[in-house]
């Protein structure tokens, strides 16, 4: 599997994506860190996955290699609706999603909006309901790109601070951050005051329990990015076929630090 992926109009839009595997359709929406890019988030697990469902892993319009519109406003509202579309120029039934942290929410407005779309969802370090912004989450969407920030950044996101000496994985990220046009995109995405952004991704307690499909949240304990008690907890006693699985010795990036032990949950929840 390499870097490079498809494209499909999508919203008028053309979006980036990966796709591999047969069978059940999952996919994978990534969150809005830094230098993220669907294969960035999504390359530990997708030769894992790809041998269990059909995987489709678009870049969310503004991140990686899909286009970004001349006057687009980026907002909640803008990301789902491109994620609706993806879905149906694809032609796709009903799917099952992975969201990490922000794709979480993303995933949560589309089951809420559209249930149609959507089997079963898998919540990985997710956004969903408020929360008091961390310093973490503050830094991240404050991003300004150097190697250094970036290094430091890895620091926040992971449990063992030894992850951000992976110098492969800090170039990677570093160099999507670079990109033209793309610092340009994420200086709009996020811009002080940042609680905002925590506040739009919200759904309510009341619209939380309407959502009926199957839910795995996930969540490791010492994540420092998006807190577990005030999120995943909190949506674990409102979404009413929720249930939560916490990684010890894992902060924010599961699929990176639980590779194994994630694909394995992800296999059994959508197999049952």
């Amino acid at each position: 599997m390499v870097e490079q992926g498809k494209f499909i109009e999508a919203d008028g839009i053309l979006t980036h994506y990966h796709e591999a595997g047969e069978g059940e359709t999952l996919l994978l929406i990534h969150g809005s860190g830094p230098g993220v890019t669907a294969w960035a988030n999504w390359k530990p697990v997708f030769p894992i996955l790809s041998q269990h469902f059909h995987l489709y892993a678009p870049d969310v319009v503004g991140f990686g290699d899909t286009q970004r519109p001349k006057g687009i406003h980026y907002s909640v509202d803008a990301w789902v609706q491109h994620m609706i579309s993806f879905i149906e120029a694809l032609k796709l039934e009903k799917v099952s999603i992975i969201g990490n942290s922000m794709g979480g929410a993303l995933a949560l407005h589309l089951a809420y909006q559209r249930p149609d779309l959507v089997h079963k969802l898998i919540l990985m370090g997710s956004v969903g309901c408020r929360f008091p912004i961390t310093r973490e989450l503050d830094k991240v969407w404050g991003y300004t790109p150097s190697y250094e920030n970036m290094k430091n950044l890895i620091k926040i996101f992971v449990y063992d601070g030894s992850t951000a000496e992976n110098e492969d994985l800090v170039k990677m990220r570093y160099q999507a951050s670079i990109q033209e046009g793309y610092q340009e995109a994420f200086s709009q995405m996020f811009p002080v005051p940042r609680q905002r952004h925590v506040d739009a991704m919200a759904l309510s307690d009341a619209s939380l329990r309407t959502i009926s499909a199957p839910v795995l949240l996930v969540h490791g304990r010492e994540d420092r990015v998006i807190p577990l008690n005030e999120t995943s907890w909190k949506m674990a006693q409102l979404l009413p076929n929720a249930e939560l699985h916490v990684f010890p010795r894992c902060g924010h990036w599961t699929q990176i630090e639980k590779t194994g032990a994630f694909t394995d949950l992800v296999v059994s929840f959508l197999n049952r």
